[in-house]
């Protein structure tokens, strides 16, 4: 299977118009637009998070809207540019992940490895909720991580952080779901990010793709 996804006339209100796209399996994809293209909605519309107006979408040759959304979102991973960090320190936040997936909780090293691949040097008793806004970014990206899903959607992951945690997280990121052969759709403002890291560049314009 060479593609993870399928998109064929895709219409969402009047945001989305997307006649035929094709996603790589275990490719980093990086989606490029002005704000108000429909990037955002073009994530959520592969995790099921909203439905499309017209159209199909296929997660694995399979229409989206035959999958249980549960079980479509244990495989396919979303982070949303303002994720939800839950009442707790960081290892209840991060066992979350865990629980979602009906999995036994990690050991406190193996959490520990995830936040060093987000960059987050925080004691795992620290109350999540008194994070900073781009540790509590860098903490949901942790969770997403070891939610061990099929694909990850990143909404604009780096979006708080500063140049070089950016550059460290974003390469942690692709280095990660190389090793474990997953596959990375991304949302970003950055040229020079989707430039380095994207292997495929999805570009949109006033809610469809352009070549430009």
């Amino acid at each position: 299977m060479k593609y993870i996804f399928r998109l064929e006339k895709v219409k969402y209100k009047d945001i989305l118009n997307i006649e035929k796209l094709n996603i790589k399996k275990d490719k980093v994809t990086c989606i490029l637009g002005e704000s108000g293209s429909g990037k955002s909605t073009l994530l959520k519309l592969l995790n099921n998070l909203i439905s499309l107006d017209e159209g199909s979408i296929y997660y694995k040759d399979k229409d989206i809207l035959e999958i249980n959304p549960i079980d479509l979102r244990r495989q396919v991973i979303m982070l949303s540019q303002n994720p939800v960090i839950f009442e707790g320190n960081i290892r209840d936040n991060l066992n979350l992940a865990l629980e979602f997936k009906e999995k036994e909780n990690e050991s406190d090293e193996k959490l520990k490895e995830y936040l060093e691949i987000a960059n987050l040097k925080k004691p795992l008793d620290n109350d999540a909720k008194k994070l900073s806004g781009g540790e509590k970014q860098r903490l949901a990206l942790a969770r997403a991580l070891l939610s061990d899903g099929q694909v990850y959607l990143l909404d604009e992951p780096s979006s708080s952080l500063d140049d070089e945690t950016e550059k460290f997280v974003i390469e942690s990121i692709v280095n990660f779901t190389k090793q474990s052969n997953k596959t990375v759709i991304m949302v970003t403002h950055s040229i020079d990010i989707a430039e380095k890291y994207g292997e495929e560049i999805i570009n949109l314009y006033k809610g469809g793709i352009t070549n430009e």
